[in-house]
C-alpha cells in the first residue's frame, strides 16, 4: 500500500469550494484550500508558510493528531502529546482511586515506567493521506436508484474503499462527506493503539472555575495534559506491552516561551466536529423552538439524578465524573445556544437568502432549472424528519441508555452480522472493529454503577411512557407493560429490580463472553438485558431501514441544495468553506479582545492576578495552596511578562472553531506552538450555527502558564527538557505535585 500513500500526499485542491476573499476570521479551512489564502495570511503575518499548511506529510501539519473526538499535538521527537485537560480526563479518571484521585490531586510520572495506560478505546491518530473520491462514491449509485438503494450503493462503496485502504495494516481509514454528499474524501491515518497518561495538572488547576466559568471570559483554567504515544520495537501500532517503546512522529511542534502577544497572528490546526451553518431557517427554528429546550430538561433531568445517586459516595462520583462533566457542559451549551439565538436575527437573515437564492435560480439560464426546487424539496425532507424528534429523544437516544441494555444490543446485533461476509455487515460490525467493541465493554466497569444506571433509565422510560401513542414501539411496551393508559411504576420498579439483580452482564468477563455467541446462544438465554435486546431487534431493524430510506433522500436533497447556494455565493464573490465533519481544518485569526456590550471591554489576555483575585478557597475557585504561595511571591521565573506585569495564564483570539478543536496547538505565524484551544466565549456559543466576527472569540491556554506550573509547581523538568524548554531554575520551584500541600 506504499504506492497508494504516495500517491495522497498532495491535497487534491477542492471541485467545489474555491475560496475568495471572506470577512475577518471566519472560516474552518481544508487544508488544499490555503495557499489561495497565502496573500491574506502573509498579511497578517509574513513568516506563514500557507504552502506547508496545506502538506499533511510536513511541519506542522503532519505534527497535529485526533484523539478520536479531541486534537493533540505531537511535541518532541519521543512521542510526546500534548492536549486539554478536559480531553484527558476519562484517561485521568479511569486511573483514579479512592485511595489515590488522580482528578484532584494531578499526576505526574516521573519516568516512562510510571506513565499510566490511558482509557481503553485510546487512540492517537496520525493523518498520513487524504484522496479525493467523489467520483467513486458518486459512480457507485446506479441511475434511477430509489432512495434506500442510493443510501446502499454510497455505504457499500466505502465500506470498499476503506476495505482497500486498511490492507495496509496499522492504519484507519475513513470516508468523509462534506456538504451532505456533495464531495467525499478517503482518509488514511496511522493508528496508535498503546496510549500512556504522562502528567496532568490537580483538578483546582485543569478545571479551575468549573462549570461557572465554563464558556466565559476572563478565564484562568490551566486546561493541559500529556500523552505519548507508544509502539512495537520495530515501530508499528500495538496493543499495550511492557516492551513497547516510544512513537517516533516524523514533525513535532517546537513549543514558543516567547508566547503572543496582543495583535499576533494565530493559527490553529485540529479536528472540529460538527457546524450548521449551511442549514434551512427551518431547521434553525426547530433547535431553537423545540430541541434544544427537550435536550436542556432531559440533560438537566439525567445530571440531577446521578447527583443523588453519588451524593456522599466517592467510588461512585468517580465513576461518574467525566459524564457529569459533560451534562454540565452541553445544557450550559445548550442554554447559551438559545440566549444568543435570542439576540440574533438568523432566522430572518436565512429566510432572506433561501429567498434570494431561489430569485438567482429562477432568473438564470436554463442550466439552473434543474436547482429550481432544491431549496424546496430539502425543506420537505426536514419537515418530515422533525415529525418524529420526540420519539427520537426518548426511545432512540434516552430510553435505552442503560449500559447494560446497550451491551446486549450491541452483542446481539454482533451476533447476527458475522453471520454475513465481512463486506455485507453493517458498519461498526465488522472485524475491523472487533477491537473498539472489545474495549468498549471492558470500559463499562469504570464508567458504571447499577444503582446509578437503574435509577436514570427508570426516569427515562417514565418520559418516554408520557409521548403520544403513535410514538410508541411495541416491542419496548410489551417488555415494560406500558398500556394506552400509561405506566405504573411499581410494575416499571419490579421489572428493574428482576433485570439488574438477575443478569450477569456487570460481569467483564461475561460480557466479552458473549461477543463469539451465535444468535441462538442469546436467544436461549434467560439473562433479562439479552432477552430484552432480543425482543427489540426486529423493531429496532423497521426503526433503522426507515432511518436509511430517509437518509438516502437527504443523501440526495442535501447536495442539490449545497450546490445551488455554493453557486449563488460564488456569483457574489464569497466562499463557501464546508462544515466541520471531524476533518483536519485550519482556521486563522489574531490575539484580540472584545466588547460583550456597551460600556464593557474585555482585554485579550489574563494574568496570575486574576486568580488570587477569584480564589475564595472553595471548588471550583480553590487553588492550590503552593501555587497561591507562588503567585504572592511573584514567582514567575522566565514566563514574566513586563508589559502585563505578571505570566500570562489564558488569552482570546478571533479565530472560528468548535468542539472538537479541544485540544488543537495554537500556531505562530512559525509553525510554534503558544498555545492550546480549550473552549469559546459566551457569546460564541452560537457560532455553530452563526459566525458573528465582533463578538465570537476562542480561548485558549497560554503555553507560557503550562510551563510556569510544570516548572515552578510540578517539577515536571524532564518533561520541559524533552521539549526542549530551558528551565530557569527560581527560588520557588517544588518538586511537588499541583496539590502544592
Amino acid at each position: 500500500m506504499k504506492q497508494f500513500a504516495a500517491s495522497c500526499l498532495v491535497l487534491l485542491a477542492p471541485l467545489v469550494f474555491l475560496p475568495a476573499i471572506v470577512p475577518a476570521e471566519e472560516g474552518m479551512w481544508r487544508p488544499g484550500q490555503l495557499p489561495s489564502l497565502a496573500e491574506k495570511l502573509k498579511a497578517l503575518d509574513p513568516e506563514v508558510d500557507a504552502a506547508a499548511l496545506s502538506d499533511l506529510t510536513g511541519h506542522p501539519m503532519n505534527a497535529v493528531i485526533w484523539l478520536g473526538g479531541c486534537t493533540a499535538s505531537f511535541v518532541s521527537p519521543q512521542g510526546l502529546v500534548i492536549t486539554n485537560h478536559h480531553c484527558a480526563y476519562g484517561s485521568i479518571q479511569h486511573n483514579s482511586t479512592e485511595e489515590n484521585n488522580l482528578l484532584e490531586n494531578g499526576f505526574l510520572a516521573a519516568g516512562r515506567a510510571e506513565e499510566l495506560p490511558a482509557a481503553p478505546g485510546s487512540r492517537v491518530l496520525v493523518t498520513v493521506a487524504v484522496k479525493d473520491v467523489t467520483r467513486s462514491v458518486l459512480a457507485a449509485v446506479p441511475d434511477g436508484a430509489g432512495p434506500r438503494e442510493r443510501y446502499q450503493a454510497i455505504e457499500d462503496r466505502q465500506k470498499a474503499l476503506v476495505a482497500k485502504c486498511e490492507q495496509d495494516a496499522g492504519h484507519r481509514c475513513r470516508v468523509a462527506a462534506y456538504s451532505g454528499g456533495l464531495e467525499y474524501e478517503l482518509i488514511k491515518q496511522l493508528e496508535i493503539r498503546d496510549v500512556r497518561l504522562v502528567h496532568a495538572p490537580a483538578h483546582a488547576i485543569g478545571k479551575y472555575g468549573g462549570d461557572v466559568d465554563n464558556w466565559m471570559w476572563p478565564r484562568h483554567t490551566g486546561d493541559y495534559a500529556f500523552y505519548r504515544a507508544y509502539v512495537s520495537p520495530d515501530g508499528k501500532p500495538a496493543d499495550y506491552a511492557e516492551q513497547n517503546v516510544p512513537y517516533r512522529p516524523r514533525h513535532h511542534l517546537r513549543v514558543s516561551s516567547r508566547g503572543v502577544d496582543s495583535g499576533d497572528l494565530v493559527l490553529v490546526a485540529g479536528y472540529p466536529g460538527s457546524t450548521s451553518r449551511y442549514r434551512l431557517a427551518s431547521e434553525v427554528e426547530g433547535v431553537i423552538q423545540w430541541d434544544y429546550p427537550r435536550r436542556i430538561e432531559a440533560f438537566r433531568q439525567w445530571h440531577d439524578i446521578i447527583d443523588r445517586a453519588v451524593a456522599g459516595r466517592e467510588e461512585k462520583a468517580l465513576k461518574y465524573a467525566s459524564l457529569q462533566a459533560s451534562l454540565n457542559n452541553v445544557i450550559k451549551n445548550y442554554r447559551g445556544m438559545l440566549e444568543g439565538f435570542s439576540k440574533s436575527d438568523i432566522l430572518e437573515r436565512k429566510g432572506a437568502l433561501e429567498q434570494d437564492l431561489q430569485a438567482w435560480i429562477e432568473a438564470g439560464p436554463a442550466s439552473r432549472s434543474r436547482l429550481k426546487t432544491a431549496a424546496a424539496d430539502l425543506g420537505e425532507l426536514v419537515a418530515e424528519s422533525q415529525s418524529g424528534r420526540e420519539a427520537a429523544l426518548y426511545y432512540d437516544f434516552l430510553g435505552g441508555r442503560s449500559a447494560l441494555l446497550r451491551a446486549a444490543r450491541r452483542l446481539y446485533r454482533l451476533s447476527r452480522e458475522r453471520q454475513k461476509p465481512d463486506g455485507q455487515r453493517e458498519p461498526g460490525y465488522q472485524e475491523r472493529d472487533m477491537v473498539r467493541i472489545r474495549e468498549r465493554l471492558k470500559r463499562i466497569d469504570r464508567t458504571f454503577d447499577p444503582e446509578v444506571d437503574r435509577a436514570c433509565w427508570r426516569r427515562f422510560v417514565l418520559n418516554y411512557a408520557k409521548l403520544p401513542a403513535e410514538q410508541h414501539v411495541q416491542a419496548f411496551d410489551d417488555w415494560f407493560g406500558i398500556r394506552p393508559a400509561g405506566l405504573q411504576e411499581a410494575e416499571l420498579d419490579r421489572r428493574l429490580e428482576e433485570m439488574y439483580g438477575q443478569t450477569r452482564l456487570g460481569d467483564p468477563g461475561t460480557r466479552l463472553s458473549w461477543m463469539k455467541a451465535a444468535p441462538g446462544d442469546f436467544e436461549a438465554s434467560r439473562d433479562p438485558f439479552i432477552r430484552m435486546a432480543v425482543s427489540l431487534y426486529d423493531s429496532d431493524m423497521e426503526r433503522e431501514e426507515r432511518d436509511k430510506e430517509l437518509q438516502g433522500r437527504f443523501d440526495q436533497a442535501r447536495p442539490r441544495f449545497m450546490e445551488a447556494l455554493i453557486a449563488y455565493n460564488q456569483s457574489r464573490g464569497k466562499s463557501v468553506y464546508p462544515d466541520a465533519n471531524s476533518t483536519l481544518r485550519v482556521t486563522y485569526g489574531t490575539v484580540k479582545g472584545y466588547s460583550a456590550k456597551d460600556g464593557m471591554r474585555y482585554l485579550p489576555f489574563t494574568t496570575l492576578r486574576g486568580i488570587l483575585e477569584k480564589d475564595t478557597g472553595q471548588e471550583p475557585f480553590n487553588a492550590p495552596p503552593g501555587q497561591l504561595k507562588l503567585i504572592r511571591g511573584r514567582e514567575f521565573g522566565n514566563y514574566h511578562v513586563k508589559a502585563l506585569g505578571s505570566v500570562p495564564v489564558n488569552f482570546l483570539s478571533t479565530l472560528d472553531a468548535t468542539g472538537g478543536n479541544s485540544g488543537s496547538p495554537t500556531l505562530n505565524g512559525r509553525g510554534e506552538l503558544v498555545g492550546l484551544l480549550f473552549d469559546g466565549n459566551w457569546e460564541s456559543i452560537v457560532a455553530d450555527w452563526d459566525f458573528i466576527p465582533a463578538v465570537t472569540r476562542s480561548i485558549h491556554v497560554d503555553i507560557r502558564y503550562a510551563l510556569w506550573i510544570m516548572e515552578h509547581l510540578d517539577g515536571a523538568h524532564h518533561l520541559l527538557a524533552e521539549m526542549g524548554i530551558e528551565a530557569g531554575r527560581s527560588s520557588g520551584e517544588t518538586a511537588a505535585l499541583s496539590t502544592g500541600r
